[in-house]
């Protein structure tokens, strides 16, 4: 299925956001083995995470429709006793949901876990005796897949979280993530001057209360005030929330022509 969502992507970003049935079904047979018909997979595609819809005889990549300000984005942050999903696990998940510039949702939860190395512990403060009681892996994984729905996935270096989560998905269950993803250093990077991109940095730079670094939920929150002051700054041709993921990796050659082709349209 990871193998499919970004050449899906490309094909609707060449086709205005919207396939047939025929375009869909001959991209997922052609980068997958899945041999279900067409609504099958894309159910499976929709309970990853991946923003489509159906209708009009075919499916809708909501993104390409979706205003930037009126899009759900989940803001994540994860603790961990390790950085390699195979041998490490989450810790702890923090979360806020946002639209319309507003926090509609929040998610803050610990997750059980009988080892912590001690630089973890120096790192973070969390201790194994403060997860016994905690959610298994498993309900704590359930409870952010739930969270997240298909809305934007939105970290401070969105690779490690995304990537992490979703192995963690996959190993109990769950399935990869197939949300679209947005990361607050590249977004950060294009609309705010400051000497360094980490969180730490960019909230002095901000001047954002930053009560605990290295708390999920903290850290979150704190990643959700940078992306509300680097939306303030977005130039005038980002519309929809496809706009805004693609401008937070475009180049400065990409930005210009997009700059100049706005002003003479």
């Amino acid at each position: 299925m990871q193998k499919l969502y970004e050449p899906l992507t490309a094909a609707f970003r060449r086709n205005k956001g919207f396939l047939d049935y025929d375009r869909f079904f001959k991209i997922v047979k052609k980068h997958t083995t899945l041999m279900e018909d067409c609504t099958t997979i894309a159910l499976l595609l929709q309970a990853s995470g991946y923003p489509i819809e159906e209708k009009l005889n075919g499916y809708f990549f909501k993104p390409m429709h979706t205003s930037y300000l009126e899009q759900e984005y989940v803001v994540i942050d994860i603790e961990t006793n390790g950085s390699k999903p195979g041998r490490s696990q989450v810790i702890e998940i923090g979360g806020v949901k946002v639209k319309n510039g507003e926090i509609i949702d929040r998610l803050e939860t610990p997750v059980h876990c009988a080892y912590i190395p001690q630089n973890i512990i120096d790192l973070t403060g969390i201790k194994p005796e403060d997860l016994v009681d905690a959610p298994s892996r498993k309900e704590a994984l359930s409870m952010l897949r739930n969270f997240m729905g298909d809305a934007v996935f939105v970290a401070h270096n969105v690779m490690f979280d995304y990537t992490f989560l979703s192995a963690s998905f996959e190993r109990f269950g769950l399935g990869p993530i197939g949300n679209m993803k947005l990361c607050t250093i590249d977004l950060a990077r294009r609309t705010i001057v400051s000497p360094k991109y980490g969180l730490a940095t960019l909230c002095e730079t901000l001047n954002i209360p930053m009560p605990s670094h290295h708390r999920a939920y903290a850290d979150a929150l704190c990643s959700w005030k940078i992306m509300k002051h680097a939306l303030k700054k977005i130039p005038k041709y980002v519309k929809t929330s496809d706009d805004l993921i693609r401008f937070s990796t475009s180049s400065n050659k990409e930005r210009k022509t997009k700059a100049i082709k706005n002003k003479n349209s």
